[in-house]
């Protein structure tokens, strides 16, 4: 109420306002021509004024009169604090259970060179394994040389050579992050999603020590009643490699709509690394330092391992359609608060 009077005597004081000064300033002493546009200017701006005191006391009217009272007693609006994103959730999860056991985080750059995303891991140019990547390249690559070519990240591993070249053995790290890929959207797959990728070099590194991190971690993430199993698979920057299923969390293996009546649900990919790979990284090492022989394959060894951080959380959660993770749909994401 107090600035509401306030604001007319400030405008239509009858000896101060400033409505008043502007009468006596302009329209009185203006030139004869120029008073009538003054004076609808001055008509208005008057109008507008009253306009605004009237709508302001209509209000205070209705406070005083109990149609707009606010109960001061009543408690305030609270705004719920944000929660992780189920997929933030479940990689720093993974990432957790690798950081007790020693390993480190490394990054990496989504955009790529062939060399680091292809190349160097065992992927030579019209090799058939590149075909199940579904590439996405940058356009105008063509006048570069082929490892030279950009392209978005078709899995984390990049980040593996990226680190060795930078640091000698022993490495142990772990890669989250998101790729990209060509393909086209279903109840299984998306053209964006993350991935945990985790490499270990050393000497003296074996199969079993391989198998032996991963059968912690799946207990780690699952349950230590969870059983893990290996069968021989493919990826060009291992050899031996393998595919990891674990027992049917749903069923405890009994076999079970979700893990297809088999018991056991299949979750990521890993082996040996390929001294291939070691070649590589030595190759780049040595245009720094000719002598370098950090990465022979005569003296060190190491192991490699890949997961779908969607995969995972899809395990988790008994969810069924990737799309719900990029749906936006609150319905869904508050399930995980």
């Amino acid at each position: 109420m107090r600035d509401a009077e306030a604001f007319r005597l400030r405008w239509l004081g009858r000896k101060q306002g400033r409505l008043k000064l502007i009468s006596e300033a302009w329209l009185k002493s203006g030139p004869t021509d120029a008073r009538k546009p003054l004076g609808i200017r001055f008509n208005q701006l008057k109008q507008q004024i009253e306009e605004v005191l009237t709508s302001v006391s209509l209000r205070i009217q209705k406070v005083l009169e109990g149609e707009e009272r606010v109960d001061i007693t009543l408690p305030g609006g609270v705004r719920a604090p944000g929660i992780p994103h189920p997929l933030l959730k479940t990689m720093n999860e993974i990432v957790a259970v690798f950081h007790h056991l020693g390993y480190s985080t490394a990054l990496g750059p989504q955009v790529e060179s062939d060399f680091y995303n292809f190349e160097a891991l065992n992927f030579p140019p019209n090799h058939p394994a590149r075909d199940t990547q579904d590439t996405l390249v940058l356009a105008d690559q063509q006048a570069k040389p082929s490892r030279d070519r950009l392209l978005m990240r078709t899995h984390t591993s990049p980040v593996q050579i990226r680190s060795m070249i930078a640091c000698a053995p022993p490495i142990r790290i772990v890669v989250p992050g998101k790729v990209h890929r060509n393909d086209a959207a279903d109840a299984t797959h998306s053209p964006v999603f993350h991935q945990v990728e985790g490499l270990c070099v050393d000497t003296n590194i074996t199969f079993s020590d391989l198998k032996g991190t991963l059968d912690h971690a799946m207990k780690a993430l699952f349950g230590s009643s969870v059983k893990t199993r290996f069968f021989p698979s493919f990826f060009p920057f291992t050899e031996p490699s393998a595919d990891v299923q674990i027992s049917c969390i749903f069923c405890s293996g009994a076999g079970c709509r979700k893990c297809k009546q088999s018991g056991w649900i299949e979750l990521l990919g890993c082996g040996m690394v390929d001294p291939t790979v070691f070649a590589s990284v030595t190759e780049a090492r040595r245009k720094l330092n000719p002598a370098d022989d950090a990465y022979n394959p005569a003296k060190i060894t190491g192991f490699a391992f890949g997961m779908g951080v969607e995969r995972i959380a899809m395990v988790q959660h008994g969810i069924s359609d990737i799309g719900h993770f990029y749906s936006g749909d609150m319905r869904f994401l508050e399930q995980f608060a």
